[in-house]
């Protein structure tokens, strides 16, 4: 049963964890700087990795690290037991919360070697990045990643690692002196920092995947608000002509400035007119010939869809997400940060931060609630059914909300994240963002006439 996992604690899962603590310590204070206590630490993840493939070069590579010799080759290996470690602290979470929500699995795909990157200078910061350690960046060493990720902007095939040494970056400059910090966010930087080195690596593993035709059926919608990028990330259900049903997300996004935000951020998306009537109208999307990834994302193209009749996400969750085949994670999204499960709650009693299933009490993950959505705390604490991920963060599981059915005023409603996509329905959010809305007129048309000069 679903309260029986979410009180489990998966078997190693916490050995598992301290054994990346200690690595992430490592990187507060810097590879050239390893006392006694930290190369313990390090010893003892080489350890845990003995047995395994990984044994040789890991315990190779922290030896040279314990004794001084800081190489590429060296931090690759180091990220590489990490991410090892992690994937199979999210495959042991995931594992027993499929099982108890009876959700098959489709294998990992054979995966196959990426594009060629010129990727050296973003190896070469890492490495900088890694032996100074965090209390050791300042705003010269944070800045010193620019040039790297203005030639990876230039390639297409490295967008991925450029936008993330980029977002990296800022954290960091917008941190530095980062000596002055009263608390540092450990797990975090060691995470970006890790996958950076990953996706540096000459000949990184692809995911091309393959074109599907069929229909999607919206369960609800996550959105994603950055201060220059707005995404919309759809959760659903890919019905194929062969009968299969399987949980895939479509995702579309749009730059923008920081001053944009709230339902006003929608206008950014204004390239994806069928994606936004789908996602506010709750209409089916016939698909044809979109890429669907081996991890599960169907890569949407405007040219390739078509809106078909209103489909209730409650009773699309209802009806078919029960026997629903999801995929399994690509490497680098095996990371228990990023388990984002569709699930069906109801029966259960609402509170103010939690939702008591059957004397179960799983906390609302409040902080994801989007200012460009209706959904509100007040909402969720009226609701009788909901639609929402279960996430696992800070050593417990948590709901992210994205669909609510509840009573207001004796009125029985269904409240969902993007019913904004075209604007609010409430009088007084649409005033408000009709004057935000101008603001975004103005500055399209001001981006436009620079460019056409």
């Amino acid at each position: 049963m679903l309260t029986d996992a979410l009180r489990a604690q998966p078997t190693g899962l916490t050995e598992a964890l301290a054994l990346i603590d200690g690595l992430d310590d490592a990187l507060v204070h810097g590879l050239a700087r390893i006392d006694e206590d930290r190369a313990a630490a390090l010893e003892s993840l080489a350890e845990a990795f003995n047995g395994s493939p990984l044994a040789g070069r890991v315990s190779d590579s922290i030896g040279k690290i314990v004794s001084g010799t800081v190489t590429d080759e060296h931090l690759a290996a180091l990220a590489g037991a990490r991410s090892a470690l992690l994937g199979a602290a999210h495959d042991a979470l995931l594992g027993t919360l499929s099982g108890a929500l009876g959700r098959d699995r489709l294998p990992s795909p054979p995966s196959a070697a990426g594009p060629v990157i010129v990727a050296g200078g973003s190896r070469s910061w890492l490495r900088e990045l890694a032996i100074a350690g965090w209390r050791g960046v300042d705003h010269e060493l944070a800045s010193a990643g620019s040039p790297a990720v203005q030639a990876l902007l230039a390639d297409p095939a490295a967008r991925r690692l450029a936008v993330l040494l980029d977002g990296f970056a800022a954290e960091l400059r917008a941190a530095a002196p980062v000596a002055t910090l009263e608390r540092i966010p450990v797990r975090r930087w060691a995470d970006l920092w890790s996958r950076a080195l990953l996706l540096s690596q000459d000949g990184f593993p692809a995911d091309p995947g393959e074109p599907v035709d069929g229909r999607f059926l919206l369960l609800g919608l996550d959105l994603h608000e950055h201060p220059t990028v707005f995404r919309a990330q759809a959760h659903g259900l890919l019905e194929t002509a062969g009968g299969d049903v399987r949980l895939v997300r479509v995702s579309v996004a749009a730059p923008k400035v920081e001053t944009i935000t709230g339902p006003s951020a929608w206008r950014m998306l204004a390239g994806f007119p069928i994606f936004r009537a789908a996602v506010a109208e709750h209409r089916a999307v016939e698909v044809s010939g979109l890429t669907l990834t081996g991890g599960g994302d169907l890569i949407w193209d405007e040219s390739r869809v078509t809106a078909g009749e209103p489909a209730d996400p409650f009773a699309t969750a209802r009806v078919r997400l029960g026997a629903a085949t999801a995929f399994s994670a690509t490497p680098l999204d095996r990371h228990p940060a990023a388990i984002a499960e569709p699930v069906l709650l109801e029966g259960y009693t609402p509170g103010p931060d939690a939702l008591d299933l059957g004397g179960v009490s799983l906390p609302i993950d409040t902080d994801r609630l989007p200012v460009a959505g209706p959904l509100t705390p007040a909402l969720i604490a009226a609701s009788t059914a909901c639609i929402g991920l279960l996430r696992w963060d800070a050593g417990r599981w948590l709901v992210q909300p994205l669909a609510v059915q509840a009573s207001v005023k004796k009125k029985a409603v269904a409240v969902h994240t993007g019913d904004w996509a075209l604007g609010p329905l409430d009088a007084k959010a649409a005033k408000a963002e009709a004057v935000a809305g101008t603001a975004v007129d103005v500055l399209r048309e001001r981006a436009g006439r620079l460019l056409r000069k």
